[in-house]
C-alpha cells in the first residue's frame, strides 16, 4: 500500500459539470440520441484570423520560453480590451494571465486566503468557488440568494457578509449558471456597502461580460466607487467570448501586489502561455469582433425560445437570465412525483431520469448550491435546441 496523500487533495473533488459531461457522452457512444444542455461550452469556433495568427506564430516559433506574467503584447491587448467596458487606467504591472480563468482563479485564491480565512461569495455559484474554498480548507461563508429574490444578491445580505470581516469576497456578474445580470443600480448599491468595508478583498469573475442582453450592459463596482481600485480585482478570459475555451487564456488586472503574486506562482506552475496560443489570443482580442458581436445576438434569440418552452411548464418558475448562456429554471414542482415508475425526490432524481428517459442532459442545480433547479445550458447546435425543449416539456407532462 503507498503511503499516504495530502489532507488536502482529500478536500479536492470531480467537477460536478464535467461528470454529466462524461454520463452524456457515454450514453451518445452507444448511440443514443443525446441533446446537451450540461456543459458551459459556447460551440462556436473564432474568427478566420485567429487560426491565421497562430499558423504564423507556428512558422517564427522561438522555442523559448516566455514571461511569466504573460507576453507584452497580450498584456496591451488584454488592456485595450478591458477600457472598452470602462475600466482604464492600469497598466502592465497590474496585469496577470493564466491557463484559462479557473487557473488564474485559483492562484488569486491561494495568494490572497490563509487556511481558515474568510471566503463569501453567493449561492447560486459556479462549482469550482466552492471547489477551490474547500482545497485551501477557508471559512466559506454562502449568501444565499434564492429565485424568489432572481437569484441575486442584495445589499443588506452583502453588508451582513462583510460585517463578518471575511478576507474575499467573490461576485460573478453575469453569473454562472443563473444567466442573471446586475443593472446599473443594482451594482452602485452594491459598490456603495463595499465601501465600508476597507479589510475584504474584492473580486469580480466577469467572464461574460461581453454577453449581456436586452439592452442592460455591463456594470463594474469601480464605475460608481473608484476608491475600490486598491482592493478590487477583476477577471476575464477567451473562452466564453470568442469560442476558444480549450485554448485556455485567462487574465486579471488589479492592484500591483496581487498581479505581482499572479506571476510569482506562474513561475512555479506554469512558466508561461505558449507562444502559438499567445499570438491567437492577441488576434481574438485585437480582430475582427464580428464573430462575438454575432453569436451575443444568437444567444440572446435563444434565450428567448429557452423561456417560452420552460413558461409553458405549469409550476416551473425561472427568473429571466439576461447575459451569458445559461438558464436556471426551479424545477422543485416535479419533486415528490414519478416518470415512468421512477420516483424523482430531488434535483439528481430528476436530472438523471430526464438524460435516461429523453436523452437530454442538464446539471443539477445541487452542484451550485441551489438544489431547487438545474442548469440549461443553451449553446448547443441550433438545430437540437427546439427538440430539446420539447423533450424537456414532454417529460413534465408524463409526471405522475
Amino acid at each position: 500500500m503507498p503511503p499516504a496523500l495530502s489532507r488536502r487533495i482529500g478536500r479536492a473533488k470531480p467537477s460536478a459539470i464535467m461528470q454529466v459531461a462524461e454520463k452524456a457522452k457515454q450514453l451518445k457512444a452507444e448511440g443514443r440520441d443525446i441533446i446537451s444542455f450540461s456543459i458551459g461550452v459556447p460551440n462556436f469556433l473564432p474568427g478566420p484570423h485567429v487560426y491565421e495568427a497562430a499558423r504564423a506564430a507556428l512558422d517564427k516559433d522561438s522555442g523559448q520560453y516566455g514571461s511569466n506574467r504573460g507576453a507584452d503584447a497580450l498584456l496591451d491587448a488584454f488592456l485595450k480590451h478591458i477600457e472598452q467596458i470602462g475600466l482604464s487606467g492600469y497598466t502592465r504591472a497590474n496585469c496577470a494571465t493564466g491557463i484559462g480563468a479557473k487557473h488564474v482563479l485559483y492562484n488569486i485564491c491561494d495568494a490572497i486566503l490563509d487556511e481558515g480565512d474568510g471566503f463569501a461569495f453567493p449561492t447560486p455559484y459556479w462549482t469550482s468557488y466552492l471547489d477551490i474554498a474547500e482545497i485551501l480548507n477557508a471559512d466559506i461563508q454562502l449568501l444565499p440568494c434564492p429565485p424568489e429574490q432572481d437569484y441575486k444578491l442584495t445589499p443588506a445580505q452583502l453588508d451582513a457578509a462583510l460585517a463578518k470581516k471575511p478576507k474575499l469576497f467573490l461576485f460573478n456578474n453575469p453569473s454562472n449558471p443563473t444567466g442573471m445580470v446586475y443593472g446599473k443600480e443594482e451594482i452602485a448599491a452594491l459598490a456603495d456597502v463595499l465601501a465600508k468595508y476597507p479589510d475584504t478583498w474584492i473580486l469580480t469573475d466577469d467572464i461574460y461580460n461581453r454577453m449581456v442582453f436586452d439592452g442592460i450592459g455591463y456594470h463594474n463596482f469601480l464605475h460608481f466607487r473608484p476608491e475600490l481600485r486598491d482592493r478590487l480585482i477583476f477577471m476575464d478570459s477567451l473562452s466564453k467570448t470568442y469560442g476558444m475555451p480549450g485554448w485556455r487564456v485567462g487574465f486579471m488586472v488589479g492592484p500591483e501586489s496581487i498581479a505581482k503574486a499572479i506571476t510569482t506562482l506562474n513561475s512555479n506552475h506554469i512558466t508561461n502561455i505558449p507562444e502559438i496560443v499567445t499570438a491567437a489570443a492577441v488576434a481574438a482580442l485585437t480582430g475582427p469582433q464580428d464573430v462575438p458581436t454575432q453569436k451575443n445576438a444568437e444567444f440572446q434569440a435563444k434565450r428567448d425560445q429557452v423561456l417560452a418552452a420552460l413558461a409553458a411548464i405549469p409550476g416551473v418558475v425561472c427568473p429571466k437570465p439576461q447575459g451569458a448562456f445559461y438558464a436556471f429554471p426551479d424545477i422543485s414542482v416535479a419533486f415528490g412525483k414519478s416518470h415512468d415508475g421512477r420516483k424523482i425526490d430531488n434535483d439528481f432524481d430528476f436530472c438523471n431520469a430526464l438524460l435516461e428517459s429523453k436523452g437530454v442532459a442538464c446539471v443539477p442545480g445541487s452542484a451550485f448550491g441551489e438544489p431547487r433547479a438545474l442548469r440549461i445550458s443553451y449553446t448547443c447546435p441550433t438545430p437540437q435546441l427546439a427538440p430539446g425543449l420539447q423533450r424537456f416539456q414532454e417529460f413534465f407532462a408524463e409526471l405522475k
